[in-house]
């Protein structure tokens, strides 16, 4: 029951939100030092992507195990999951501030670890340390920058964190092409985030912590103090009753009930509602496979047909732009058109993209370029399996990359790409000499004519995902919940995004390798329709509410499919 600015939010918070950096560039301050956090969300996240080529390279063990790759992807995601649900406990019990500092304490040693990493084992200890300082950055930077800002730019405010997540993945990017030439690529690819960590911690050391924290915890005067540098001289007086109502009706609720429980939370209606749509979004926002392209981009930028690293995280650096801008647009219209019409556009465009993206992947993989089985220098290095077989007349690319004993790859015509190549074994001697030909080396995807087609399915993607169910997932949860619950719910959430995260990550590989690319987008899609029809019935409408509303709303809410409608204007008027 927190309240907040009560007019009318028709009108442009994107311009209310910028017209802050003249006006009261006090709350842009807050915002964007918070939401250095999700620039190291998003760059953690996405760095690992590019590195992962290089580190193929740098250790075999690591190129030759499919497992050892999700591993090392994945095991920041196993570290999120427990910073997350540490995060939830750790903001109610010492603060918001408190937590961004942690959080940035584990970006820095993590980032360092990895950058000096002799081996697998100690890549993925570092690797572990940043995801728990991705953890709780996921969760406190929206919580903080939601408890910091005017309500009627709310949305707008928290939207510029879901931008700095995608603006760290389009940096990361840019990071792996300018180490590409360097001598140790990777390890300075992965230990420059270690930079932001050390900015934003002293940033965040001079800031004040959250005024709702401050004021739950009878530190009156300070969180007044930071209030009225927020908020306007005839806003700031409702804001402080509000908020005293607030606390004033946990303190009862709590003389009258115990603790914060599980059980507590799902006896209770308004909050049980909104933990099922936040986490619903949470689950659904990894499930449509968003980390697929984040995590592996380059990979299946390769799968798509694009022989070389660098040309690979060139264009992946398309797809972590694309992202950034839809991240721009959110901004724009969270607060104009609502969170839950740009959820149901976001997952229309998603459904389509990836059914672009399974129907390309098919033609890809059936229309592969044969082998030849043609006198040739490299003849001495031709694969044993495509050697023995017994119907060699039939391979073709595809079928040599799948050939394991040992690992192997197709050298293509120096003529044309999509006409006959060699089948050879997979070392850095015979990449050398089909490289020394003028000849493109595969290994992880084969030639194709529909490559740049699934570029434009994989940019579709990113359009229709990034404005909707990349950032309002984040948004909703920050401000779904009753200030009492915000902290462990938020928490319950996070943790079950970065459950679905590490499943998605984990799986990814080995399910292209088990079914391939194009029935695993496949599934995707069809998650994604099950995604919209959540959507359709369960998440609310929680544009311009202050939080007191959206908890009524919780409470009277029934079945709602009509997302067209203002959800304010349903509520019953006092």
């Amino acid at each position: 029951m927190e309240g907040g600015f009560h007019g009318s939010t028709d009108g442009s918070a994107f311009k209310q939100c910028f017209s802050l950096a003249w006006k009261n560039p006090y709350v842009l301050r807050l915002a964007f030092s918070a939401g250095i956090g999700g620039l190291l969300f998003g760059y953690d996240t996405g760095v690992i992507s590019g590195a992962l080529l290089y580190i193929r390279d740098n250790f075999k063990a690591v190129d030759k195990s499919t497992v050892l790759q999700e591993t090392i992807v994945s095991m920041a995601i196993g570290g999120a999951i427990i910073g997350a649900a540490m995060g939830g406990w750790m903001n109610d019990r010492y603060g918001r501030r408190t937590v961004i500092l942690i959080a940035d304490l584990l970006f820095f040693i993590g980032a360092v670890v990895m950058a000096a990493s002799p081996n697998p084992s100690l890549l993925i200890v570092g690797r572990v340390f940043v995801g728990l300082g991705v953890g709780m950055a996921s969760m406190t930077s929206p919580l903080y920058i939601s408890e910091a800002s005017p309500s009627r730019i709310r949305g707008a405010l928290v939207s510029t964190n879901g931008f700095l997540i995608t603006g760290g993945q389009f940096l990361s990017y840019l990071i792996n092409l300018a180490f590409t030439k360097a001598p140790g690529t990777w390890r300075w690819m992965l230990g420059v985030a270690g930079i932001p960590a050390l900015l934003q911690f002293i940033l965040m050391f001079l800031l004040p912590e959250s005024p709702r924290w401050l004021y739950r915890k009878g530190r009156l005067e300070e969180a007044e103090r930071i209030l009225r540098k927020i908020y306007s001289e005839n806003e700031v007086e409702a804001e402080i009753q509000d908020l005293k109502e607030s606390v004033e009706a946990e303190i009862k609720e709590k003389e009258s009930c115990e603790r914060v429980s599980l059980m507590k939370i799902l006896r209770t209606k308004t909050v049980r509602r909104g933990l099922y749509a936040g986490v619903g979004l949470q689950i659904f926002q990894q499930f449509v496979g968003i980390n697929t392209v984040m995590y592996y981009s380059p990979s299946i930028v390769q799968l798509a047909g694009f022989a070389s690293n660098e040309t690979a995280l060139l264009l992946s650096l398309v797809t972590a732009g694309l992202n950034a801008l839809g991240s721009i647009v959110s901004i724009y219209f969270i607060d104009r058109t609502g969170r839950k019409k740009l959820l149901v556009f976001s997952l229309f465009g998603v459904i389509v993209s990836l059914g672009v993206l399974s129907a390309v992947f098919h033609e890809t993989t059936s229309h592969s370029p044969l082998v030849s089985s043609g006198a040739s220098p490299l003849k001495a290095y031709t694969c044993p399996d495509y050697s023995f077989a017994s119907n060699a007349a039939s391979w073709d690319c595809m079928k040599c990359l799948k050939a394991s004993s040992p690992d192997c790859g197709f050298c293509a015509s120096e003529s044309n790409k999509l006409f006959p190549g060699e089948c050879l074994v997979a070392n850095e001697t015979v990449k050398q000499l089909c490289h020394s030909g003028n000849r493109l080396w595969y290994t992880r995807g084969c030639p194709s004519r529909f490559g740049w087609l699934a570029l434009i399915g994989l940019a579709l993607y990113i359009i229709f995902f990034s404005p909707g169910m990349g950032t309002v997932p984040w948004i909703v949860n920050s401000e779904i919940y009753p200030l009492r619950y915000r902290g462990v719910c938020g928490g319950i959430a996070a943790t079950a995004n970065w459950v679905s995260n590490l499943i998605v990550a984990q799986s990814f590989l080995s399910l292209t390798q088990a079914i391939g690319p194009s029935w695993t987008f496949l599934i995707f899609g069809l998650i994604s329709v099950v995604a919209l029809m959540f959507v359709l019935i369960f998440v609310p409408e929680t544009k311009g509410l202050p939080i007191e509303e959206i908890e009524q709303m919780l409470e009277n809410r029934a079945l709602h499919f009509k997302f067209w409608e203002n959800r304010a204007d349903l509520l019953p008027k006092s």
